[in-house]
């Protein structure tokens, strides 16, 4: 096996996608893509170290000194990688005013099993801060609705949000988390055009 193949191995076993990968070495997709089929031979060495991590394996795995795609044990003091669910993702969110949502797939973005994630959504605006910042990855579980309280990305006609919801007998409040915002009110006919497509389950931030 080549280390290419290795490299490609071990992405696709981590349910990472080439764009992630890209960004985390801060190269371009087809860079990555070039690694894999033998375009680039040679990996620079500046690479080498970051590329190991970001597969959480080891130098000498991808290079072929060594059959172990992991370390045998994890160093004190870290934990292991969880297992890993690859998740779509979905255009974008307002954490501000409703923006109309992209609903375009982007790409994949790996995050943990235990959160039962459909897709992501990336996040714009600052209404959610401190929580959910402006460029953070908000995971989404499917699901029609959400306890009071709870954040979702919900859908107003065709425009989309993420908010803590509550409800009440005459209204639908969607709450910001930043006090600097007001919330938005849906009273009467308004809240038939709400529909709640999930709840945020998990947040993936600098990646």
């Amino acid at each position: 096996m080549t280390t290419g193949e290795r490299i490609k191995q071990r992405r696709k076993e981590l349910g990472l996608s080439a764009e992630y990968l890209a960004k985390k070495l801060k190269v371009s997709a087809a860079t990555v893509y070039r690694y894999e089929n033998g375009g680039i031979e040679k990996l620079p060495v500046d690479i080498l170290e970051p590329l190991s991590q970001a597969l959480d394996t080891t130098p000498a795995y991808l290079m072929g000194w060594e059959v172990t795609s992991k370390p045998t044990e994890v160093p004190p003091g870290f934990e292991p990688l969880p297992k890993m669910k690859r998740v779509p993702l979905i255009g974008e969110i307002a954490c501000g005013q409703p923006i109309t949502a992209e609903e375009n797939l982007e790409g994949y973005v790996a995050v943990p099993d235990e959160w039962r994630a459909d897709f992501t959504l990336t996040c714009r605006g600052d209404s959610m801060e401190p929580r959910i910042q402006n460029g953070d990855i908000v995971a989404i579980r499917k699901q029609p609705d959400v306890e009071d309280g709870e954040i979702a990305a919900v859908r107003i006609d065709c425009d989309a949000t993420l908010k803590h919801v509550y409800h009440y007998p005459d209204r639908l409040v969607l709450q910001p988390e930043n006090t600097a915002f007001p919330p938005i009110v849906l009273v009467g006919e308004e809240i038939n055009t709400v529909c709640i497509e999930g709840k945020a389950v998990g947040l993936c931030r600098g990646i």
